[in-house]
């Protein structure tokens, strides 16, 4: 049985005598505790000796920077994990704080959360609440499993509706597998509630690979967190044939030449899954086939970038048939948002580079069915480690007369940072004929570049090498180095509307997760070995020959890498609290 609980937060009278301006600081620095507000309990799967619950705090008052919501259980419920809160226990007495991307309450604004308890005996709902040392005082609930109840987080009859930005005011989803993963890790409880992507990538994946979950159990999970609030899941569509053309290290399943089978076997269940009306009240982001198109403009032909297997995606046209397929099949549910990949400013910042990738992601976007209005966005910096900003150099500087494009890390590219990327290449996708709504993802999950070797101002100015390379903060030996980073951190929590052009910073690469294998393992997902996460590995002409500076003993792709993690924690930027 679902049951809720709803309960008003009386507004205090103001103390006699005191300052209204003094009173107004010291509402904002404290959370707003004299502001009235909503808090909604709702226990959503009860299995007899455990439960799951969502709680949705609404502030109707003036706006707050931080918020505390307390209650005590009448009963045995002891709290075991949470997420999109720190959840906190003493006895019977809980305590849910805010997380660093829900800690602003604006005026009508909510949060959620949610939690898993066990219990023995009875699980009556807390009969009263506290907001930052407030009371709340109850006055009933509603029942969800009512279809007349207008809060029922399942109910297909009240999709949610389209909106130019999905992650706007909305929670996202963070999926209990990556969340236990980092939990366990030492010191890894700061981020495990961080929302990250969900991979699909081979088709056993739709529905749940060696044991794990499945598309349809990620839905469900993502209904019991979102509550009666929005909540975003993020996907990955990740499976064409010949995936990954120039990196071994994430070959796929699919051979080159297998396009129905990407077609019928992968993208249609997923579009069934997602267009099942029990999931209508979700926002899905779907970002499309990552590290895909881009390889058609500077792996193919007769550049010294080239190779073979690009050449063969690029003749055959499938990895633009089966982009194409993806957005149209996908972009019929209405609820989903295709966000396609866009490479990285150290990839396609490039003259050469920068407009051609631009035009084949515009023949894809209208290949096999689909048009502009599928796509919604691009994504950046997907599973990679470019700096969201260069903050001690740009490419308008210059040194002794020698320009920063010069300089033997920038390499004559436009670009020296991801923000400043994403925001061109939108406006150059616009250009092309893409709808002038769309917006950037930018993945920040492993680009902060912090600890003690982060730079603290500008190089010096004897050389203009010297003076980039004493600067910059992403301190990989050459941008083209991309597999298990030595050094890297974690960069921006995720949030939404961070920047102009951009819907949201977001982690698509879960943190922890190896970008491939070190060495030679034999697997059943495809997975090749490629030298460059071969910490020995002196590079090749895509990395400038330099050495690859990736961490060892990394298992193959997508499996938890716990040196990495602990790296990313160790270099995180910001610092973790």
């Amino acid at each position: 049985m679902t049951r809720t609980r709803t309960a008003m937060l009386a507004a205090l009278t103001l103390v006699a005598g005191a300052s209204g301006t003094a009173l107004a600081a010291q509402t904002a620095s404290a959370g707003a505790a004299a502001a009235a507000c909503t808090v909604d309990y709702e226990v959503q799967n009860d299995w007899g000796s455990g439960f799951t619950a969502a709680v949705t705090v609404t502030n109707n008052g003036a706006a707050t920077s931080g918020w505390s919501l307390g209650w005590t259980y009448a009963g045995s419920q002891k709290v075991t994990s949470s997420w999109n809160a720190k959840v906190s226990q003493s006895g019977a007495a809980v305590t849910a704080a805010n997380e660093s991307h829900n800690a602003t309450l604006s005026t009508g604004g909510s949060a959620s959360f949610g939690f898993q308890a066990t219990y023995s005996g009875g699980n009556a709902i807390p009969a009263t609440f506290t907001l930052n040392g407030v009371t709340c005082n109850a006055d009933g609930g509603t029942d969800p499993t009512d279809p007349t109840d207008p809060t029922d987080p399942t109910d297909p009859t009240g999709p949610s509706a389209r909106v130019d930005n999905p992650y706007d005011g909305a929670q996202v989803y963070v999926n209990p597998e990556w969340s236990a993963n980092a939990a366990a890790e030492s010191g890894g409880d700061r981020v495990a509630d961080e929302p990250t992507g969900v991979w699909l990538d081979r088709t056993a994946a739709i529905e749940g690979a060696n044991g794990g979950m499945g598309l349809r159990d990620h839905l469900d999970a993502a209904l019991e967190q979102k509550g009666s609030g929005e909540l975003v899941v993020q996907l990955v569509i990740y499976n064409l044939p010949g995936r990954d053309c120039s990196a071994l290290a994430s070959n796929g399943e699919l051979g080159p030449t297998e396009i129905d089978r990407y077609k019928t076997e992968y993208i249609d269940p997923i579009k069934e899954i997602l267009g099942d009306s029990k999931y209508a009240s979700l926002r899905i982001v779907t970002t499309v086939e990552i590290d895909s198109l881009p390889n058609l403009v500077t792996n193919t032909g007769s550049r010294p970038t080239a190779v073979p297997e690009c050449d063969t995606m690029k003749a055959n046209g499938n990895y633009v048939k089966g982009v194409g397929y993806a957005l149209a099949q996908l972009g019929d549910v209405p609820n989903v948002y295709n966000y396609i990949d866009a490479g990285h400013h150290g990839w396609i910042g490039w003259d050469d580079n920068f407009g051609a990738s631009a035009d084949i992601i515009r023949e894809a976007a209208s290949a096999e069915g689909a048009t502009v209005a599928d796509v919604h966005g691009f994504i950046t910096n997907t599973a990679n480690y470019s700096a969201l900003e260069e903050e001690n150099f740009s490419i308008d500087d210059s040194v002794n007369g020698t320009s920063v494009r010069q300089s033997k890390w920038v390499d004559w590219n436009r670009y020296v940072d991801e923000l400043s990327f994403a925001q061109a290449f939108r406006n150059e996708l616009v250009s092309k004929g893409f709808e002038s709504g769309i917006g950037m993802l930018i993945d920040t999950s492993r680009n902060g570049w912090g600890g003690s070797a982060r730079p603290t101002g500008p190089g010096p100015q004897t050389s203009v090498d010297a003076y980039v390379d004493g600067g910059r903060y992403d301190l990989r030996i050459h941008p083209g180095n991309w597999c298990n980073q030595s050094g890297a951190g974690l960069g921006e929590r995720p949030q939404a509307s961070p920047a102009a052009g951009i819907d949201a910073y977001v982690w698509m690469k879960p943190p922890g997760e190896s970008d491939g294998a070190s060495e030679l393992i034999d697997n059943d997902e495809g997975k090749g070995f490629d030298r460059m996460c071969d910490p020995t590995y002196e590079g090749n002409v895509r990395n400038g020959n330099n050495p690859s500076n990736a961490l060892p003993n990394a298992p193959i792709s997508g499996k938890w890498f716990s040196a990495q993690f602990q790296e990313l924690l160790k270099n995180a930027y910001p610092p973790l609290s």
